[in-house]
């Protein structure tokens, strides 16, 4: 096993290769490891489009000194053996996926943090890899998030990766997301409302064409239509703002306290704009989240986690990368 985590070649065919990519992740629940983290996030102008002389200064100045250590306990709140439940899930997710396209490798990559996803390509292409297909674990597309991998993708030479742009109405992950809900409904009975909860965006750059929002309605379209949900058992909300301008909306924390006060007790709240299980489910909605419904006189919000390495995900993926190798 190479440092990227990349299988040896006599365990698989060295001429094609997965790469599953997810935003990244710091390496330790530390001021310091969580301010590195955040200043290579923020300073992506995919992320932030600000004048890098206007957004600099506010962000290594301001933001990180502010934030690091604030975010640095919500991870240590959630952190696992293994690492940040993010990296820890992720390659669960890749080995799970290896495991069922045995004649390819498969490894994972990180936008921000490690193993980089031009690491990672350089390495493959170093190793003779012929054929690279990378699939961003980004159900919905984004300009912030799907494109920003595809910026690092073309600056690798020597390989031309195909990039899979979105998932968010394919078939198998569809079922593996209205199955796992269904399986939380078995063990737990049904709440009152069901919420789907996604990252949000600046409003700015749905308006500007970015179609984030419209494949997050398809989804829940889609998964609510497997499910035979009606339209009063579900609401779609968006998390995770940041900064003062408009962003989408509804809000997850803003809509929890009113359901509460229109007499909602129980809350079922589901993530699949998340791929795994990582610092915005875990510790945002299953904690934070949880703790503003509660306060508002909502008697319990009950997460139902994301699809991490569950077999139902891993067999979607595998299948989604096996077109793309063939298309």
């Amino acid at each position: 096993m190479s440092a990227a985590g990349i299988p040896s070649s006599d365990t698989v065919a060295a001429d094609t290769a997965i790469v599953l990519v997810n935003l990244g992740t710091p390496d330790a629940p530390t001021p310091g490891a969580v301010r590195r983290y955040l200043a290579e996030f923020l300073m992506d102008r995919r992320v932030v489009a600000l004048p890098r002389w206007l957004w600099a200064p506010l962000l290594f100045c301001v933001i990180l000194p502010l934030r690091s250590t604030r975010v640095a306990k919500k991870y240590a709140a959630v952190w696992m053996d293994g690492g940040s439940p993010l990296a820890v899930h992720t390659r669960r997710l890749a080995a799970a996926v290896q495991q069922r396209m045995p004649q390819v490798r498969v490894v994972h990559a990180m936008r921000y943090g490690q193993p980089s996803v031009q690491q990672v390509l350089e390495e493959l292409r170093r190793g003779g890899a012929g054929r690279v297909v990378v699939l961003p674990l980004y159900p919905q597309y984004s300009t912030t998030t799907t494109a920003s991998v595809d910026d690092v993708v073309r600056r690798v030479p020597g390989l031309a990766p195909r990039v899979i742009e979105d998932y968010h109405r394919d078939p198998g992950w569809v079922r593996a997301v209205a199955d796992s809900i269904r399986a939380h409904w078995a063990a737990q009975g049904r709440g009152d409302k069901l919420v789907f909860s996604f990252h949000g965006l600046p409003q700015r750059l749905v308006d500007q064409g970015d179609p984030y929002a419209a494949q997050c309605e398809a989804s829940v379209a889609a998964i609510a239509a497997e499910l035979g949900l009606r339209a009063e058992d579900f609401l779609l909300t968006y998390q995770s703002r940041f900064g003062k301008e408009r962003w989408l909306e509804p809000a997850t924390a803003l809509t929890l306290p009113v359901l509460a006060r229109d007499g909602v007790r129980t809350i079922d709240i589901v993530c699949p704009g998340f791929a795994v299980d990582c610092l915005e489910t875990l510790e945002e909605i299953a904690i934070e989240n949880a703790k503003i419904f509660r306060d508002a006189g909502g008697e319990a919000l009950r997460y139902i986690p994301c699809l991490n390495d569950a077999p139902a995900h891993a067999d979607a993926l595998a299948a989604i990368a096996r077109r793309a190798m063939t298309s």
